[in-house]
C-alpha cells in the first residue's frame, strides 16, 4: 500500500513540475512575445510610483494583456525597483520585457511635453508641445513672447513636472547679446555669464536640465561652434581671400544676415569675395546695423543716410575691407558658404520682392536692379 502511495505521490510530482516548467517556459515566451499595442503609446512615470500602477497604466493603454505577468518578470530580471520617473514612448508591438526595460533604464525622457525656449532674430518665444506618439510630430500647446505675453497656464503647469523636457533653440543670424538676454531671463537656469564674443555660439538646438548653469550652455554653444569653424576653414577653397578661421567668421556672420535663402548663400558670398579681390569696399547694409546697435536689440526700422554715412569699425560703406568682429552667430552652411563661394562674376545684389535677390555684374545692371526693388516697394507702401 505504500508503495501505491509513494508511487502515485512521485507520479503527481513529476506532473507537477511538467506543468510548472510548462507554465514557467509559457510565462517566459509571452513575457518576450511581441505586445498588442498596434501604434506607439507615452507613458508617464511619476516619481515614487510603483512597477503595480505602472502595469496598471499599462494595461489600460493596452500596451501589454498581463499585469502580473510584467510584475513577475520585472521582478525575475532584478528590475523591479529600478523604475525611473519620466515620460516613455513605448513602441508598436513593444514586448513586456522591452518595455521593463524602458522604464528602467534612465536617461532623458523620450516623449511628453517639452518647452522649448526660442531665441529669433527678431524676437524670442516660450514654446509648449507634447509629442503625438502615434505621428512622432510635436504638436504646440501654447506659444507666448515672455517680454510681451501673459504666461499661459499650460506653462506654468508644465514647468514643475518631473517629466517635463526643455530645451533652447538658437536660430541662424541672432547676436550673442541676445542669447546671454534669453538665457538670463529663463528661471530653471543658474548663475551668471558675461555677453560672449560675437560669432562665438553655434545656432543649434541644445537640451537643458533645470539646476544647469548658464555658463554651461554657452560653453557648450562655444565649443560647438569652435568644431564648425574649424572644419570650413579646413575645407576652405584655396583661393579664397582670408587670412584666418576668424576672418571667415566675420564673412559668414554678414553672409548669414544678408539672404536667408539656402540656395543663395554661396551667390552672396561670391559677391563679397569678389569685391574683397578686387579691393573694393563690401558696402552691405547689415554691417552699418551693427555699428548702430552694436548687437543689442534689434534696430526695428530702416536705416538714415546718415547711419549710412557715419564712420563706425563696422560700417562698410567706410571702412575697406572685413569690420573688426563677426555681426552675429553664423551656422554651418553659412560658414561653409564663406569658405567656398561660387565662381560667379557678381559683385552687386539687391532684394528682387520675392526674398531672394538679383544679382549684377556691372553697375548699370545693378541700377535696373535696384529701380526694379524701388517700384515693388513703393507698390507694397500703397496696398
Amino acid at each position: 500500500m505504500w508503495r501505491s502511495v509513494a508511487s502515485n505521490a512521485l507520479t503527481f510530482l513529476i506532473v507537477a513540475l511538467f506543468l510548472l516548467g510548462g507554465v514557467i517556459l509559457f510565462g517566459q515566451s509571452t513575457y518576450r512575445a511581441e505586445g498588442p499595442l498596434n501604434e506607439p503609446v507615452c507613458v508617464r512615470v511619476q516619481s515614487g510610483s510603483n512597477m503595480s500602477r505602472v502595469s496598471q497604466d499599462l494595461e489600460g493603454k493596452g500596451a501589454i494583456a498581463n499585469g502580473t505577468l510584467f510584475r513577475l518578470g520585472a521582478d525575475y530580471s532584478d528590475k523591479a525597483d529600478k523604475l525611473k520617473a519620466g515620460a516613455f514612448l513605448v513602441p508598436a508591438g513593444a514586448s513586456m520585457e522591452e518595455i521593463v526595460d524602458i522604464v528602467t533604464r534612465g536617461g532623458a525622457s523620450t516623449c511628453g511635453t517639452e518647452v522649448v525656449y526660442r531665441i529669433g532674430v527678431t524676437r524670442k518665444t516660450v514654446q509648449v508641445r507634447e509629442l503625438d506618439p502615434a505621428t512622432g510630430s510635436f504638436v504646440e500647446v501654447a506659444a507666448f513672447n515672455p517680454a510681451e505675453d501673459e504666461t499661459p497656464t499650460d506653462y506654468t503647469r508644465v514647468r514643475n513636472e518631473a517629466d517635463t523636457r526643455f530645451r533652447i533653440a538658437v536660430a541662424e543670424g541672432v547676436t550673442s547679446w541676445q542669447v546671454m538676454d534669453t538665457l538670463n531671463s529663463i528661471e530653471l537656469l543658474n548663475g551668471e555669464i558675461e555677453q560672449p564674443d560675437e560669432g562665438s555660439l553655434a545656432p543649434d538646438s541644445y537640451e537643458v536640465r533645470v539646476g544647469d548653469t548658464r555658463q554651461s550652455v554657452i560653453d557648450r554653444m562655444q565649443e560647438a561652434q569652435e568644431v564648425l569653424v574649424a572644419s570650413a576653414w579646413e575645407g576652405r577653397a584655396s583661393d579664397v581671400p582670408l587670412l584666418s578661421p576668424y576672418e571667415l567668421l566675420i564673412l559668414a556672420s554678414i553672409i548669414e544676415k544678408e539672404t536667408g535663402v539656402a540656395e543663395e548663400r554661396r551667390q552672396v558670398a561670391s559677391v563679397f569675395t569678389n569685391r574683397l579681390n578686387r579691393g573694393m569696399r563690401l558696402q552691405t547694409d547689415p554691417t552699418v546695423i551693427y555699428g548702430v546697435t552694436e548687437g543689442v536689440g534689434v534696430l526695428g526700422r530702416g536705416l538714415r543716410q546718415s547711419e549710412l554715412r557715419r564712420e563706425t569699425p563696422w560700417n562698410t560703406y567706410v571702412i575697406d575691407a572685413l569690420p573688426p568682429t563677426p555681426i552675429a552667430n553664423p551656422g554651418r552652411a553659412s560658414l561653409e558658404a564663406a569658405a567656398n563661394p561660387d565662381t560667379t562674376p557678381y559683385i552687386f545684389f539687391v532684394a528682387d520682392g520675392t526674398g531672394g535677390h538679383a544679382f549684377a555684374e556691372t553697375l548699370a545692371e545693378h541700377n535696373q536692379n535696384v529701380a526694379a526693388w524701388r517700384k515693388i516697394e513703393a507698390e507694397r507702401a500703397n496696398q
